[in-house]
């Protein structure tokens, strides 16, 4: 039934990781212009409204974008026959939970970039830094299940 995925495997492969490369700079990136934005001072001010407008074109022009792109690419790259084996590969479930992981983790910066707005952002600079860990964890551990597969 999913034969003809077969013939554009290459190009979905590529779209696939075009759009997971995409996501991930905006998964970095973002936490990182979270920083800056905590430390640039009250709300309202000249700068605060700069990483206001950097951080919305962001999520929404790149992020947004980049995250439904990956996932669609991804889920017919899973559908693509002889790739993934249900039954005897581990390696997908992980996978699958970091992706989910990344997901929940764009949305919820969705709503701290409107914490930003709204003035009420309640976490600190040095927090932030070590929130921009988490998309590099998760990629890491996403490559050494796709390339090693060790299960």
């Amino acid at each position: 039934m999913w034969d003809f995925l077969s013939s554009l495997y290459p190009w979905t492969k590529v779209l696939h990781v075009f759009s997971v490369v995409s996501w991930m700079a905006g998964l970095l990136y973002l936490p990182r212009l979270f920083v800056y934005h905590a430390e640039s001072g009250p709300a309202g001010s000249e700068m605060a409204r700069v990483f206001d407008t950097m951080e919305r074109r962001l999520f929404r022009g790149i992020m947004n974008p980049a995250m439904t792109a990956t996932w669609v690419f991804g889920v017919t790259l899973a559908l693509t026959p002889g790739l993934v084996s249900w039954t005897s590969d581990g390696w997908i479930y992980v996978k699958l939970a970091m992706v989910s992981g990344l997901t929940w983790f764009h949305h919820w910066l969705g709503r701290r970039r409107k914490d930003f707005l709204r003035g009420e952002n309640r976490i600190p600079a040095r927090r932030w830094r070590l929130l921009n860990e988490i998309p590099a964890v998760a990629l890491a551990v996403i490559l050494v299940m796709v390339i090693v597969r060790p299960f």
